[in-house]
């Protein structure tokens, strides 16, 4: 009996797997403190100043990543992508997130949640159109 041939996809499967375990102990840890004092503010909030500059400055940082994805897929090219950008910048907020839910800062905490959808799509992407227009040299970088 042969063992089956190695893939690269299953590296990645388990590279995913991993992050999104850690990222879910993080939230949950995080969370466990966590008391809403008035829940009805999370229905009707009162915005503080710093709540406003918060959200502003959030919309900002977090859709900054959005026009090279939206590129990238448009051309069906990840020749102008540097995903190692993408991956960084969303290892780093998810402990933004962390951070928020410490605090109690809605803009934070949403924010970096979308940040980090943002920037693994950009990294999923770039991993996907590189196999489609380059599939023997994957293979090869999976030896």
């Amino acid at each position: 009996m042969t063992s089956p041939p190695y893939r690269g996809n299953l590296v990645l499967s388990n590279g995913v797997l991993l992050g999104a375990l850690t990222l879910v102990t993080i939230v949950c840890e995080g969370c466990a403190d966590l008391r809403v004092s008035d829940p009805a503010s999370l229905l009707v909030p009162r915005l503080h100043r710093s709540e406003i500059v918060g959200i502003v400055a959030g919309f900002g940082t977090t859709f900054a990543g959005l026009p090279d994805l939206l590129t990238m897929l448009k051309q069906r090219s990840h020749e102008s992508i540097n995903p190692r950008m993408a991956a960084i910048m969303a290892v780093f907020q998810i402990l933004w997130v962390y951070y928020g839910l410490l605090i109690a800062s809605r803009p934070v905490i949403v924010w970096n949640v979308l940040g980090v959808a943002i920037n693994s799509v950009i990294v999923v992407s770039y991993l996907h159109l590189r196999r489609a227009h380059h599939p023997d040299r994957s293979s090869r970088n999976a030896r």
